[in-house]
This record gives structure tokens, C-alpha cells and sequence, in this order.
């Protein structure tokens, strides 16, 4: 579905993003995986199906991106598939969340994900248009306790990514958003179990979801299967809090 593509995933080392980038090679996609631990984005690299590069990337430095986004046009050819996933977490009541806490998620989330967004716009631009693909979370669309900083960020992804789809749409470059629920990683199984079962009861199919059950949705937006959306939201929840 996907050969002859040149995609870059940010935060793609591990998690989501590895899952993401694992569908993408398995489709044909050569795959650029942008971390900001080189090693892991390497190594990932070097285990995916096709051609495939790792690259050093703070998604906050548009000197970074702009790096990566070189690497990737240098050595494939062409960027025809963006993926803003990187991300961090910083939970903290509102009350005891310091600014520092604030400021580094909005930043990695937000700030990284517009200039992601507007560097990879701009190449697609010129060569006939491309897919971008931005994370939010359901997080961005229900708010939870102790994830002002969060939850903000990824409403405010949903916000970007739908005025973003607007202004490059005639140029036949489509950004669309994906919104994970509760997804099996090693981030969320190390939640307290009291934790994990709260959130379980709000999910109507019962079960967590997998990493490649979003990799599989980020496959439909990269591909000629979704060409004629943009600027939608697809969540992907099990039908929590629909």
C-alpha cells in the first residue's frame, strides 16, 4: 500500500510510533524514525522490513526537524508521509503541577507537533502533496485529573491539525488526526492496577487497545484509502467515552 512512500515518524523508537513505523515498512514505506535517543532510533531502524534510517530528533528544535526532514528527501527521495507522535508525560494535579511541568508538555506536544506539521507541509507543497498524520489522545477530548498540561496539548493538536488541513488542502496535502484510548504499552502497564481497572470500566469492547490497532488507522491515512479525507479525527477507544 505504501511502496515507493518515504515516511518519517517522530518518537518512533518504541510504542506507538515503533508500531506505526513496523505497519508502514510491511507496506513498502521506506521509513525515517526520528527519537531523541539515536541508539534506540537505530536500532529500531535496522529491525524494520524495508530500507529504514533512525536519526536524532528533539521535535522542539525546528533546526532538528528540519534535519530529519533533510535526511529523509536526501536519502529516499521524497517525504510523502508525516507522522507526529512523539510525546511525554508530565501528570500533576493542577494544584501541584509546577510551570516547568506545563511548559515541557506543551511544548514537546503542541510546539513539536506544529513544526512538524509546517516544515513537512511545506515540502509536500512542492512535490504534489503528501500525509500528515498528528497523535492526539482521548485525553484531548474529555480532559482527565492530573492532565491539564496533556490534555490541553492534544486538544490543541485536534485544533492545529484541522486549521493546518485547511490552509494546504488545495495543494493536495491532507493532516489528520488519530486519538488513541487506552493502549497496551509499557507506559500504561505500569499504571497501579486500581488505575488500570477505573479505566477498563469505561470501555464499552472491554479490553485495551494494541499498538497496531492504531498503526493500522495511521496506515489508512497514509495511504491513497483515506484520499479524500482530511482534517477529521479518528478515535480509536474500544468506544470509550463515545
Amino acid at each position: 500500500m505504501l511502496a515507493g512512500r518515504t515516511a518519517v515518524i517522530t518518537g518512533a523508537a518504541q510504542g506507538i510510533g515503533l508500531a506505526i513505523a513496523r505497519t508502514f515498512a510491511d507496506n513498502g514505506a521506506s521509513v525515517v524514525i526520528g527519537d531523541l535517543d539515536e541508539a534506540k532510533a537505530k536500532e529500531a531502524a535496522a529491525s524494520l522490513a524495508t530500507e529504514s534510517i533512525g536519526v536524532q530528533c528533539n521535535v522542539i528544535s525546528a533546526e532538528d526537524v528540519a534535519r530529519l526532514l533533510e535526511t529523509a528527501t536526501a536519502t529516499f527521495g521524497s517525504l510523502d508521509i508525516m507522522v507526529n507522535n512523539a510525546g511525554i508525560t508530565r501528570d500533576a494535579t493542577m494544584r501541584k503541577m509546577t510551570e516547568q511541568q506545563f511548559d515541557d508538555v506543551i511544548d514537546v506536544h503542541l510546539k513539536g507537533c506544529w513544526i512538524g506539521t509546517r516544515q513537512a507541509a511545506g515540502i509536500m507543497r512542492e512535490s504534489g502533496g503528501g500525509s500528515i498524520i498528528n497523535l492526539s489522545s482521548i485525553s484531548g477530548k474529555v480532559g482527565f485529573v492530573g492532565q491539564t498540561n496533556y490534555s490541553a496539548a492534544k486538544a490543541g493538536i485536534v485544533g492545529l491539525s484541522k486549521a493546518a488541513a485547511k490552509e494546504v488542502a488545495h495543494l493536495g496535502v491532507r493532516i489528520n488526526v488519530i486519538q488513541p484510548g487506552l493502549i497496551r504499552t509499557a507506559m500504561t502497564e505500569a499504571m497501579p492496577q486500581k488505575a488500570w481497572d477505573q479505566k477498563m470500566t469505561e470501555i464499552p469492547m472491554q479490553r485495551a487497545g494494541e499498538p497496531d490497532e492504531i498503526a493500522s488507522v495511521a496506515l489508512f491515512y497514509a495511504s491513497t484509502l483515506s484520499s479524500y479525507m482530511t482534517g477529521t479525527v479518528a478515535e480509536v477507544t474500544g468506544g470509550r467515552h463515545i
